[in-house]
């Protein structure tokens, strides 16, 4: 049966569930099935279908690929099982090939399962065998197989690749002649990679000359040369080194997870306080850039020193602050905005984010580090050009970051209590998705681990239930249980699985309750004794400095700490009436006094523009400011007994002043007072969108129009008349399709065909080829009309006639 016919006879459902899986080959719709099988046969579909297997389904592709033709069941399983570590190849193997017929990879009844079209190219290496000996000696002038076949099977006849052929099917014989080290040679490349390099490849030896290891293996053609420098074992021969196994110690199952056990309820607050911390690192960052945002690298990242700063006043290693960054970069709560050069800035869309329930904000945070393409971790590594790589900078981007980050957790999920090595991970994953291993993947696991623990998915390495919800919750993320007991109390049940898949629903009970007071001692400190509600810690954040945190954070305040909040626009009563009412405590004598006191001297001085000027109401302050020595650098001019002028900046002479022991404050062109608010400043550009999942498949409704539209478009692909060898002078026309297939089938049987062609001016011609390879929109053939090796566009072939 061809794989076209195959394909048109299966039913809608299991054309649903091709394109569901396989998404690609409806982008766009096809016009019929014939163009849905062509495009299901194309090098890259093919590849992202098998990026898709896992290693045990993987093998059975690579088996069946071996084979040179159809191959029952029976046969299957017995050269899977031999390949085998343990066990027994079933049910593994139903549900592998079930599978593979879903995918359209693998096609047939169970008494003959073959390979779709296309999909023997793509693996050009399966199992790590090289390719077969007709393949591999192609290459060779016909005289030295000649010479090589008389070598190793005297007294047959035929063409010398046809003899070769015939005498390294079974090279058992061959093998046993060489000396130890060339057994050795062989031993290296039975299990793959099947090539290796060694000079002077090419040049001709004969079984009685060999005298390297190298050249007995040559002489005998064990191994051949497929270039200067390069050497190939052929598939038959490997596979008798193999002893007849295609694999060696295959898993039909995934290996087991080792790790060390948790109590799943103490994994779940340890990651609950991850996660209220981590959403409290971002508030804090975007607090403080709404006061002293950094400015915009010309690359367009964030500069090393701005970094740092960050690190050092988020009290936080540098990774987890560029995390914090990055994350709330992609959520839209961080953006450039500012002056002409730039500066990055809290959005509009934080003010949102700030007054929801801290349970809502992790889940907003965490989605979108499950769903971004950037990597955080690779924050201070280098670049192949040697330079480093700043935080927000366009080359943290990966596509593979999201797919990493899913499978990763996925694997967690199917362990519950249970913290796996990282080793043991990357082996799962490496069983899941063997084609898509190697070392950046591998730093993608170690960075989703570390990540997913600081942002409270995860708790000491087990992964959490709202962590369990939050991959529930995502397309990408590991399945999840959504159907509900029919027979069971439908609207509890229904209750009970909404709760289940709210990640916000299933966090928010385990989050420490936030307190609203503060325990103010007398040595100007105030001590909080749990997390403080998100207004009052924005407040005890302007009132006071952070001294040390901890289980209770402790607070101190100062003259400048208390200016700030004044600069704000508190005034002193509103100020102690603000500490009274959250503090357990009386207000200490010691902190009312520091408040009056600095509250007294705030704004006496006065600061404006002119270059800059100084006003004052008490003409001596002004005389005291003048004859201190420290202000000489300020450039200062008496202008009136109340008023002193400055040719510096307005805020590098408040800055100067206060630094000398004073309290001033800018007042406006207008004299009025210049409040400055912790919020006062916001991104005017557009906040940055959130990466929008993409489901894993197609949505049902879509592939069930997808399927529908297939049909009709097969029905009357099916009315039309097939293409035809037309009488003598007329040129053959056709379908596209109909042509790509009859061309694939041409280079598969190796016959000549009849093409018509247009040339470059529109000009309908004919031409007889031999086809030998179709790639790149082109079509290498034997023009016997011209004798010579030519290239065609597939777009001119107007259509393809069979020969008689």
């Amino acid at each position: 049966m061809e794989f076209t016919e195959w394909i048109r006879g299966r039913s809608d459902e299991q054309l649903r569930a091709l394109v569901s899986a396989r998404p690609e080959l409806i982008t766009p719709v096809p016009a019929h099935l014939e163009g849905l099988a062509a495009r299901a046969g194309s090098p890259s579909a093919i590849g992202r279908a098998l990026d898709r297997l896992d290693r045990f389904t993987l093998a059975v592709v690579e088996t069946l690929a071996v084979q040179d033709g159809p191959v029952p069941k029976e046969a299957l399983r017995d050269l899977l099982g031999r390949a085998l570590a343990a066990g027994k190849p079933e049910p593994a193997l139903s549900a592998a090939l079930d599978r593979l017929r879903d995918l359209a990879l693998v096609y047939g009844t169970d008494g003959a399962l073959d390979l779709a079209p296309g999909v023997r190219k793509a693996l050009d290496d399966p199992a790590g065998l090289g390719p077969p000996v007709a393949e591999v000696f192609r290459h060779h002038p016909p005289e030295q197989l000649g010479e090589l076949a008389d070598d190793i099977a005297p007294g047959t006849t035929g063409t010398g690749k046809d003899r070769l052929a015939v005498a390294l099917a079974e090279p058992g014989k061959l093998v046993e002649e060489v000396s130890g080290e060339a057994r050795a040679a062989l031993d290296q490349l039975a299990w793959g990679p099947a090539t290796g390099r060694v000079p002077n490849a090419r040049r001709e030896v004969r079984v009685e000359s060999a005298r390297s290891p190298i050249e007995e293996l040559l002489a005998r053609g064990l191994l051949a040369a497929t270039g200067e420098e390069s050497v190939t074992l052929p598939r038959e021969v490997g596979l008798h080194l193999r002893g007849g196994r295609i694999h060696r110690d295959l898993l039909a199952t995934p290996p087991a997870l080792e790790g060390t056990a948790r109590d799943q309820e103490l994994a779940d607050r340890t990651a609950a306080g991850q996660a209220f911390t981590f959403v409290r690192v971002v508030e804090e960052l975007c607090e403080r850039w709404s006061v002293a945002p950094p400015g915009v690298l010309r690359t367009g990242g964030l500069g090393v020193r701005d970094m740092k700063r960050a690190a050092t006043e988020l009290d936080v290693p540098e990774w987890t602050a560029a995390l914090a960054v990055e994350v709330a970069h992609a959520a839209g709560l961080v953006a450039t905005g500012g002056g002409v050069d730039g500066e990055w800035l809290p959005t509009t869309g934080y003010d949102l984010w700030r007054v929801r329930p801290t349970a809502d904000r992790w889940v907003t945070l965490a989605l979108t580090w499950l769903h971004m393409d950037r990597l955080p971790g690779l924050v201070g590594e280098r670049d192949e050009r040697d330079r480093p790589l700043n935080a927000l900078h366009p080359d943290l981007r990966r596509t593979a970051a999201p797919v990493v980050r899913a499978a990763a957790l996925g694997v967690l999920a199917t362990a519950p209590g249970l913290a796996p090595t990282r080793e043991s991970v990357l082996d799962r994953l490496a069983w899941e998705q063997p084609r898509r291993r190697g070392p950046l993947r591998e730093q993608l696991v170690e960075f989703a681990l570390r990540e997913a623990e600081q942002i409270g998915v995860t708790g000491l390495g087990v992964l959490s239930a709202h962590g369990r919800a939050l991959l529930s919750a995502s397309p990408k993320g590991a399945t999840a249980d959504k159907t509900v007991d029919k027979t069971a109390d439908k609207t509890g049940a229904r209750k009970a699985a909404k709760a289940a898949a709210d990640p916000a629903a299933v966090l928010a009970p385990l989050l420490p309750e936030p307190v609203d007071h503060v325990l103010l001692q007398a040595d100007l400190t105030a001590v909080a004794p749990g997390p403080l509600t998100s207004e009052l810690n924005r407040w005890m954040t302007l009132a006071a400095d952070v001294e040390s945190k901890g289980g209770a954070t402790v607070y101190r305040f100062s003259d400048a700490s208390v200016r700030r909040a004044l600069d704000a626009g508190q005034g002193a009563d509103e100020l102690l009436a603000a500490l009274e009412r959250h503090s357990a405590t009386p207000v200490p004598q010691a902190l009312s006094y520091l408040v009056a006191d600095v509250a007294r001297r705030h704004g006496r001085i006065r600061v404006g523009t002119a270059g800059a000027y100084v006003r004052c109401d008490d003409p001596a302050l002004l005389d005291q400011i003048t004859a201190d020595r420290r202000s000489a650098s300020l450039r200062l001019r008496r202008l009136a007994p109340t008023v002193i002028a400055s040719r510096t900046s307005r805020a590098a002479l408040v800055d100067s002043l206060r630094a000398m022991g004073y309290a001033p404050v800018a007042e406006s062109l207008d004299g009025d007072v210049i409040v400055s608010r912790l919020d006062g400043r916001r991104s005017e550009g557009p906040a940055q969108a959130r990466p929008v999942p993409v489901a894993n498949g197609l949505d049902p409704e879509v592939a069930g129009a997808a399927v529908r539209a297939l049909r009709a478009g097969d029905a009357a692909h099916l009315s039309r008349r097939e293409p035809v060898a037309a009488p003598g002078g007329t040129v053959p026309r056709g379908p596209a399709t109909t042509t790509i297939t009859a061309l694939q089938d041409a280079i598969k049987q190796g016959v000549r065909v009849w093409i018509g062609y247009l040339d470059s001016q529109g000009n309908a011609t004919s031409r007889i080829l031999e086809p030998a390879r179709m790639e790149g929109g082109y079509l290498t053939a034997y023009d016997e009309t011209r004798a010579a090796v030519h290239r065609f566009a597939l777009h001119r072939i107007t259509g393809v006639a069979g020969l008689s």
